[in-house]
């Protein structure tokens, strides 16, 4: 099984620096052993799946990518058996090359195989060991890619290669929200749990006072209720507001805490794509 901690993310100022460098959004990170076919050794990297690329840094909190590998043209990725104890090591089968990974422990392997495969494939996969909120959270990487992939074809190329700074703007588009938050009311995200429960049951909402956030949930079969929770943006974080306070770093903790709070009974309100698109009225 996948353990239910990620890696602790990069701090704030190297993550921003590594996105205006790459320009793609972090799905995943952690330590890679990385042997490439140009080497005899693994190399030991700190890694980063940002769109369809892994981006390799010297170390945890180097801010420059000392190489970098685009994956999107993944033929197959094929497992390796190991003689070492609680490792996982696998090939990527790339048209030109073939790369060897290797992790530091079985349940990371599972992980890096899940978000490769995801982002590849354009598919959650099926046969690896995912526990609950890891196939959440595929789904919602899974989500982030299409929208990312048609933005992609709708921008100009020469937009693309014209540089410029980045600003907030910049990098929301880079880094969207969670894939269950909807720019409706109150009213409007009640009606969107009530018509189609089979979606999932939570929504993320602007608040009242447009600064902050709000959750709604929908709980129940029989007699269905629903509730709403304040989340506060303090500074870098955001607070839920219960009765004890719950503070997070971003709005994609915020999601986790909540479905692991309730043993995945809670489920983002995820709409297919294709339905975000043609659907009027709601947001892509």
């Amino acid at each position: 099984m996948m353990d239910k901690k990620p890696p602790k993310p990069a701090p704030r100022r190297i993550f921003q620096e590594r996105l205006k460098i790459t320009a793609l959004p972090l799905y995943f990170e952690g330590f890679l052993l990385v042997k490439r076919s140009e080497c005899q050794e693994y190399k030991h990297y700190w890694t980063e799946l940002r769109g369809t690329t892994l981006f390799f840094y010297s170390d945890k909190k180097s801010p420059t990518y000392v190489d970098k590998l685009d994956i999107i043209d993944l033929t197959c990725l094929t497992d390796q058996n190991s003689t070492e104890k609680n490792c996982a090591k696998f090939t990527l089968v790339l048209p030109k090359e073939e790369v060897q990974l290797k992790t530091e422990n079985a349940e990371s392997g599972e992980e890096w195989r899940g978000f490769i495969l995801t982002v590849t494939e354009l598919s959650v996969p099926l046969h690896v060991s995912l526990l609950p909120g890891q196939v959440i959270r595929l789904q919602e990487v899974l989500e982030r890619e299409k929208r990312r992939r048609i933005e992609t074809e709708r921008i100009p190329s020469s937009a693309i290669e014209k540089e410029q700074e980045p600003t907030e703007d910049y990098v929301d588009v880079l880094n969207p929200m969670p894939v269950c938050f909807y720019a409706v009311s109150r009213k409007e995200a009640i009606e969107m749990l009530e018509k189609n429960p089979s979606l999932g049951n939570m929504i993320l909402r602007p608040g009242s006072d447009s600064k902050n956030y709000s959750i709604t949930i929908r709980q129940g079969i029989d007699m269905p209720r629903i509730k709403h929770y304040k989340v506060m943006s303090v500074g870098k974080n955001y607070t839920i507001e219960l009765e004890k306070p719950v503070t997070l770093p971003n709005l994609f903790s915020v999601i986790d805490y909540f479905m692991k709070e309730t043993r995945g009974n809670l489920r983002p309100f995820i709409y297919s794509t294709d339905e975000r698109l043609e659907t009027k009225g709601f947001p892509v």
